[in-house]
């Protein structure tokens, strides 16, 4: 194994590490989005 293939290897090992990421912060965003959305539901029919 070359230095170029050893080194696109690991770029894209790194790329696949920061897109997992992005996408975890996306789905934790999304469900705090629609938590909040149900809690000004609830709210708005017990007030």
């Amino acid at each position: 194994m070359n230095r170029n293939t050893r080194r696109a290897r690991a770029i894209a090992i790194a790329q696949t590490k920061t897109d997992s990421r992005v996408t975890a912060l996306r789905y934790l965003v999304l469900s705090l989005s629609a938590f909040s959305a149900i809690a000004a539901l609830l709210l708005a029919r017990v007030f």
